[in-house]
């Protein structure tokens, strides 16, 4: 028996969860059919390949198809689930030239839409920040080369984000700004870079106003949700694990600060993600 939802807002169209690590969740089987029942279509799970990446890699699978039979009584499909791998900036110490081949090897894998979550974390410096850049650099570079987008994670690193996207330059087949939690400023400049900006939790906040005012100038097909799961549950689930399935709460947070139907906010998050994710610019 799966635990049902709590009370979740009704879009009024499916929608996504762009950003999301179903194998930290205890029931990744359970967080796929609720995510079904909330209307989510596809999720964006991350596979980092520097912490036992076999138990998304060889797990998917079988979560899949455990979830489509609980939901086969109530007529419904589970979400199209798309990964997306390479390794933290958390991490970064950990790379190696095995690991990055590897990484170009994934990139041939049919379920594969992107590489990260890579980027520069100066919040803990869990890796030195030379070796963080060093690897941001080469996940660009390679991203490029394969015609992949990238999710990119940035935290108290947006300046120096920002100088190295500009140097290497934005993937062609995009580039997914994921967690955003800055504001107005950064937003436009990320924009102009061609960026796509995905709002998580922090978007539903009550004192994140500079995240909502961001959202608001984001155009709809720039725009993704995400949840990060199982960190920085929404409003107001704050504090207990986050999943799929509440992205719809994000989704209906930036709607009301674009002031448009959350049916339209969660369409275009849906479609932006569906093409990025799509494969259709693998070379």
């Amino acid at each position: 028996m799966v635990e049902s939802l709590p009370v979740l807002p009704n879009l009024g169209a499916p929608s996504v969860d762009a950003h999301a690590h179903l194998a930290m969740l205890d029931d990744p089987v359970a967080a796929l059919v609720r995510a079904a029942h909330a209307r989510i279509a596809l999720v964006a799970t991350v596979v980092d390949l520097t912490e036992e990446p076999e138990s998304t890699l060889g797990g998917l699978e079988g979560w899949v198809c455990d979830a489509q039979r609980h939901l086969d009584t109530d007529g419904l499909s589970v979400p199209d689930v798309r990964l997306i791998v390479g390794w933290h900036p958390h991490n970064a110490k950990e790379g190696d030239d095995a690991l990055l081949v590897r990484l170009r090897e994934m990139a041939d894998d049919p379920r594969v839409g992107a590489f990260g979550e890579l980027g520069l974390d100066f919040h803990y410096d869990h890796s030195p920040r030379d070796t963080q850049r060093a690897w941001f650099r080469a996940h660009l570079a390679l991203a490029r080369e394969v015609g992949l987008p990238v999710e990119i994670h940035l935290r108290e690193a947006h300046e120096e984000g920002l100088a190295i996207i500009e140097e290497v330059g934005p993937p062609p087949a995009g580039c997914i700004i994921h967690c955003f939690t800055e504001g107005l400023e950064l937003a436009r400049r990320f924009l102009d870079l061609g960026c796509f900006i995905s709002f998580a939790g922090p978007v539903t906040f009550k004192k994140a106003d500079a995240v909502r005012e961001a959202a608001r100038i984001v155009p709809l097909d720039r725009l993704l949700v995400e949840t990060d799961c199982p960190f920085l549950a929404p409003h107001p689930y704050r504090g207990r694990p986050n999943e799929p399935a509440f992205a719809v709460l994000n989704a209906a947070a930036v709607a009301d600060a674009k002031d448009l139907p959350h049916a339209e906010v969660a369409r275009s998050a849906l479609a932006n993600a569906r093409q990025l994710f799509s494969r259709a610019h693998v070379l």
